[in-house]
């Protein structure tokens, strides 16, 4: 598996993981730092993506999605960048998206209490303290 910068070609297979259109992901890349995990093979196949940025002094990951071994890599990204920079690093996830949420505890997050409602659905914040 290899990770890299996430390139506006990548749109489409963005879309392909999220359900969202195209350009919405074109977006991100442009607004946000986003990372790809690719399987490495021919053909570059996208297993994965995290996108973050920060507001407020604290690392914000706005998008994580993938397969297992992917978002294990790819929510590394954040906490080095949180850690070069001695920021907190935090993620809000829709209750129920176990994968989502496993990945982050198996990375050192901790549920930090209730997050905004997204698209009606209820969500749980997750924060790493820069001290861990």
């Amino acid at each position: 598996m290899r990770i890299r910068d996430a390139l506006e070609s990548d749109a489409e297979a963005l879309a392909d993981v999220t359900g969202r259109p195209a350009d919405v992901l074109v977006d991100t890349i442009h607004d946000r730092t986003v990372r790809v995990a690719t399987d490495g093979r021919d053909g570059d196949e996208i297993d994965g993506f995290v996108a973050f940025d920060v507001r407020a002094g604290t690392v914000h990951v706005t998008d994580l999605a993938g397969t297992p071994p992917a978002l294990e890599r790819l929510i590394e990204e954040p906490k080095r960048f949180a850690k070069r920079e001695g920021m907190d690093v935090e993620a809000v996830v829709v209750d129920g998206e176990k994968r989502r949420s496993d990945a982050l505890e198996d990375a050192g997050f901790a549920a930090a209490g209730s997050g905004p409602r997204f698209e009606g659905r209820s969500t749980t914040r997750f924060r790493l303290e820069r001290d861990e």
